[in-house]
């Protein structure tokens, strides 16, 4: 019994170790290595997403990469890498808890803020077991705000006066040496800007009140202005072209029939010397001699010219060369009201306020009447259009008290700068950065060209000129803006002159360009919250009054 006992043991062991060494036969082979996927990114203690940029990252965090297998330690280095901008690998530490199977990932040393990043997990990742990561892996960061001050906090006069003092620098140390004129913007050259130049001219008293300059100084560039404008700059029937060269005069074409005169852009022109003639007011023969000097270039504009026949319209352009090709009306709601102001006040060449309830009071967007956020719009496109409708022309005319055919003009400018606010602060699309201290859609540049951004039109993009210029209107809401874009993005958009012109947080693009249609309100309105002066100086013309009054205006000084 016990010897056929040891015979089947035999046996046994014998069929045991060919079934398991294969033997002569096919066998069973080696099971594989569990696969390697990547289940969770965490961020924040969130689930990053995958399909979209991931704002507001804190710069020190540590990445959080959950796998459903233990990770090979030795491949991760290789693997796993986060680029700045896309391009430019970082240093980072890489560490590993839950058995291996977690991944954490922090930059050596942070990240930078307000910075883009990629984080990527390619297939050369492996298990333990040594399977790759069955599909590789990439997720975009934007981290967070640098909250940190970049000044010295000053109290909230001086830094009004910081601002428009450094703002004033790109009218007078970058001003044209030939014409003192202002350059278009600080990469333009020659070509100077005949509406900036106007909000420029507007400046100088402030730069003379605030003792940046000297009356004699200021008295010294409005004679090289006014003189280059009198007797080189080339005119059209009184007129002035969009751009002019500021060595020779000469037109310099906007666009390729716009190489003539701009009946807006030489109002924005004559509102700015008209306030200069009421500022310089000295019975002297230097002060006199300015005065007579500006009332001929205002004289000179053949305001009714520009109904092109007679018409109850103005238009926009005219040239020697092209005619009326371009064919523009000037019709409201926009930036355009001082034009018929200014073309209803002329002595020589007025039109009647027929061109203006037919004219501009015909536009498809002049009456509003609806209400956004909580606000009543009198007038303007639907959530009142760029904030640069509130600005230019009001640099001189004072909305407050302002009243024509039972629209309040106070209402209508502030009640466009709160619905503009609040489009912001709620910010509907969802871009990173918009909140109640940064705000304010209007013309600027933007990356890679230049838009009119509204309510409506909303690309992502910030000018600080939409919010600062609005002091006037909602002074809380502009100086919380201001302070941030001085304080918090000051590193970013502050230079010597001034604050740059757009930004996108959401892009993290910052301008370099600064324009002069938007360096001018910035000065001009903040003056006009602080003292009104440049209110008190254009509606002091005379030839003002009687033009708005014969257009129905009331105010209190009128």
């Amino acid at each position: 019994m016990r010897k056929h006992s040891h015979l089947f043991l035999l046996l046994f062991l014998f069929l045991f170790s060919c079934s398991k060494h294969g033997g002569d036969g096919p066998g069973t082979p080696d099971p594989l290595p569990a696969s390697l996927r990547l289940n969770n990114v965490i961020l924040h203690q969130l689930v990053a997403s995958a399909s979209a940029t991931n704002y507001n990252i804190d710069p020190a965090t540590v990445i959080k990469m959950q796998f459903n297998n233990k990770v090979n330690r030795s491949t991760a280095s290789t693997a796993i890498a986060i680029r700045e901008n896309g391009t430019a690998i970082v240093p980072v530490n890489i560490n590993f808890a839950n058995s291996d199977s977690t991944v954490l990932v922090s930059g050596i040393p942070a990240l930078k803020f307000l910075t883009k990043y990629t984080l990527s997990i390619n297939t050369s990742l492996k298990s333990v077991e040594g399977a790759n990561l069955v599909a590789p892996s990439e997720y975009k960061l934007l981290t967070k705000i640098d909250s940190g001050r970049k000044f010295p906090i000053l109290p909230d006069d001086a830094l009004l006066t910081k601002v428009q003092q450094q703002t004033f620098t790109y009218f007078w140390d970058f001003a044209h040496p030939v014409s003192g004129l202002a350059r278009e913007r600080n990469s333009s050259g020659d070509v100077v800007t005949t509406g900036g130049s106007g909000f420029g001219i507007m400046a100088i008293p402030v730069a003379i009140n605030r003792n940046f300059i000297t009356r004699a100084q200021g008295l010294e560039r409005m004679q090289k202005i006014v003189g280059f404008l009198k007797n080189t700059a080339v005119k059209v029937k009184g007129a002035f072209p969009h751009w002019l060269n500021g060595a020779t005069g000469a037109i310099v074409p906007f666009s390729s029939f716009d190489d003539g005169a701009d009946l807006v852009e030489t109002s924005f022109l004559m509102m700015g010397l008209l306030a200069a003639r009421q500022y310089f007011n000295d019975a002297g023969a230097a002060e006199t001699t300015l005065r007579n000097d500006i009332n001929t270039l205002y004289q000179n504009v053949d305001w009714d010219w520009f109904r092109q026949g007679g018409q109850q319209v103005l238009y926009w352009h005219y040239s020697n060369t092209n005619g009326w090709a371009i064919n523009l009306p000037i019709k409201g709601w926009n930036e355009c009201l001082v034009t018929y102001v200014l073309a209803a006040s002329s002595s020589t060449h007025p039109v009647p306020a027929s061109v203006y309830n037919n004219g501009w009071k015909s536009g498809s967007q002049y009456v509003n009447g609806n209400t956004y956020y909580g606000y009543n719009l009198p007038l303007g496109p639907p959530q009142g259009g760029p904030l640069f409708f509130s600005h230019y022309s009001f640099l001189g005319i004072n909305p407050t008290g302002l009243y024509e055919a039972g629209i309040d003009y106070n209402l209508q400018t502030k009640n466009h700068t709160r619905i503009n606010y609040q489009y912001c602060r709620d910010n509907p699309q969802n871009y990173f950065g918009y909140s109640d201290s940064v705000w304010g859609l209007t013309a600027s540049d933007i990356e890679n060209g230049y838009t009119a951004s509204s309510p409506t039109h909303d690309v992502g993009v910030i000018a600080p000129t939409a919010a600062i210029s609005s002091m006037p209107y909602t002074p809380d809401q502009s100086m919380a803006a201001l302070k941030f874009y001085y304080y918090v993005l000051g590193d970013k958009i502050w230079n010597q002159y001034g604050f740059t012109d757009a930004f996108s947080l959401q892009n993290t693009w910052f301008a370099n360009s600064t324009l002069a249609i938007d360096q001018g309100p910035i000065i001009v309105m903040i003056e006009n919250y602080r003292t009104g002066l440049l209110w008190n100086l254009f509606t002091s013309c005379p030839e003002v009054v009687s033009g708005m009054q014969s257009l129905g205006f009331t105010a209190p000084y009128l």
